[in-house]
């Protein structure tokens, strides 16, 4: 469950500090006090997505910290033990937002990827905003709430992946298909190229020898004049070569060194000079000679290269790659000749693909009604309890057929509503009604998390739009959700928020410069103002405050 929440520097939040308890807690202040701005720090503690407006008007940066008892949650445990991120049961998320806009987020003390906090963040808390009403009449938010209740959703992902392989199966011999019109023509044209590469008689790296070659013989001139006034430098020359001058210098220091042993280093390096100008010549002379000066050779590299280059420009390719190029095109020859044979192949392969797939789908879809039955039975209970008795919910499932088949299977998926007996269930996008599209969104919502493991939920204002009698069944129906785990609710219902094991009043502050966000845990007298204020409004009066106590008294009746 959720221990604490700690935000720094954020939107008109300065610094909050909460603690929260197990079962039902609520948020309520006035409208703009910054109730949903919580919510939202929760969800940007939890992986996601933020940006620079949100840090707090001269802050350097914006900070937020979420602690979490995990003791009890397996799967939760295993992934911190898997991720090597695991800290004796506790888990503390933190997430920080710089005035730049750069982000980085952390898993007990770990810097992490953000994609990691969201991970974790979706096994331990579960937001439900009061704008979800708006996305539940579409198709794909239906279909995943059915298929999380139903425990559906990794069955789902096996048969997306086999549409994937089977599509892309079937892309590859579409294309090969269309390609046959003009394979003959195409292995005519290779047939034809891989001819003249094949002539060349073509050799590993030979374009870069060659150019080396024809560099040498091109200066072979001036490579003789140079190696020549080198040999003179070191031997060659009658009166001042360097092998004499060495010579010279080591009988010098010779007959010095029988009254200095010091010198007998520099002896050393001398006679290691000598050497190594005795091997400098034998390797220029060497070199020498094999200067290569034969003009039909030179004409003979400049015709071999200008034949490689003429076709390699012919495929618009270096010529030091004209031999890969041979590689690719001859691969694409033997693909073109076998053809026939790899279409049937891949037909084959993609008719038992598709078997494969909808056979998972229809498995899906079996499973699937089973779940709408039991969803739709559910969701028509917690209607009732929720001010909508005679209400009727249906999850109409239609069938696909083959070519209109999708990744997540064969089934048309679409919520239906009749909000009053003897009237015909309709699409929700048909209802008229707020208040009951509101009661609706939150009965669907409640029973959906029912197949969930997820151990605490958040409810932001998803009661707008009730009140009276069925804004208690609201509170009651949260108020039973806590009692197996952790609830969050930010409400302006004093009926819900007299169900609450804790309570926070959430305020806003300021001294006419800057404005601030405050928070304070409510005792049993303070709940009573609260709840009077929410009933009363501006002015509170004794009858009011009465009111409230009565609704609060009567609510831990109604829990014990």
């Amino acid at each position: 469950m959720l221990m604490n929440l700690q935000v720094r520097d954020f939107a008109i939040v300065e610094k909050i500090d909460i603690e929260f308890d197990s079962g039902m807690t609520v948020l309520t202040g006035e409208t703009g006090a910054g109730k949903s701005i919580l919510v939202d720090a929760l969800g940007l503690v939890l992986g996601e997505r933020g940006n620079a407006q949100l840090v707090r008007d001269g802050a350097r940066r914006a900070e937020f910290a979420a602690g979490f008892d995990v003791s009890n949650l397996e799967t939760v445990c295993a992934w911190l033990v898997e991720q090597a991120l695991d800290l004796d049961g506790e888990c503390l998320l933190r997430r920080v937002i710089n005035a730049d806009g750069r982000s980085r987020a952390f898993i007990n003390g770990n810097a992490v990827p953000l994609s990691q906090l969201k991970s974790i963040g979706e096994l331990l808390l579960d937001i439900h905003g009061q704008h979800f009403h708006q996305s539940l009449a579409r198709r794909p938010i239906q279909r995943d709430l059915l298929d999380h209740f139903g425990g559906l959703l990794e069955q789902r992902a096996e048969v997306a992946t086999i549409y994937s392989s089977w599509i892309a199966v079937a892309e590859r011999l579409k294309s090969l298909l269309d390609a046959d019109a003009d394979r003959a023509s195409r292995l005519d044209l290779l047939t034809f190229q891989l001819q003249e590469l094949d002539s060349l008689g073509l050799s590993e790296n030979e374009a870069k020898e060659l150019n080396k070659e024809r560099q040498i013989l091109q200066n072979s001139g001036r490579l003789v004049d140079g190696v020549t006034t080198a040999l003179d430098a070191l031997v060659d020359s009658e009166s001042n070569n360097a092998n004499g001058q060495i010579a010279a210098a080591t009988r010098s220091l010779e007959s010095l060194a029988e009254f200095d042993s010091s010198l007998a280093p520099l002896l050393e390096l001398l006679n290691t000079a000598s050497i190594q100008v005795s091997e400098a010549t034998e390797s220029l002379r060497r070199y020498g000679e094999d200067i290569d000066m034969d003009p039909q050779r030179r004409d003979w590299v400049e015709e071999r290269l200008d034949a490689l280059q003429v076709v390699a420009r012919k495929h618009r390719v270096p010529a030091d790659e004209l031999l890969s190029l041979r590689v690719r095109l001859r691969d694409e020859h033997d693909a073109l000749t076998n053809s026939e044979q790899r279409g049937r192949e891949l037909e084959a392969q993609a008719a038992a693909m598709r078997d494969d797939f909808l056979t998972r789908a229809r498995d899906l879809s079996a499973a699937r009604t089973t779940a709408a039955n039991s969803f739709s039975a559910a969701v028509t209970a917690a209607m009732s309890g929720l001010g909508m008795p005679g209400g009727t919910f249906v999850v109409a499932l239609s069938k696909l057929s083959e070519e209109s088949a999708r990744p997540w299977g064969i089934d048309d998926i679409e919520f239906l509503i009749s909000a009053n007996p003897g009237q015909k269930p309709q699409p929700l996008a048909k209802i008229a009604s707020g208040g009951e599209l509101s009661r609706m969104s939150l009965s669907i919502q409640v029973i959906a998390s029912d197949g969930s493991a997820i151990p605490t939920m958040v409810f932001d204002e998803v009661d707008s739009g009730v009140g009276g009698g069925v804004a208690e069944m609201v509170g009651r129906r949260l108020q039973e959700i806590g009692g197996n785990r952790q609830v969050l609710c930010v409400t302006h219902l004093p009926q819900v928020a007299s169900l609450a094991d804790q309570h926070f009043r959430i305020s806003k502050v300021t001294d006419g410069k800057s404005t601030r966000t405050g928070l304070q845990v409510l005792a049993n007298e303070e709940r009573v103002e609260e709840l009077a204020r929410m009933l009363g409004g501006v002015e509170i009066t004794a009858k009011t405050l009465e009111h409230a106590a009565e609704m609060l008294a009567g609510a831990r009746q109604k829990r014990a």
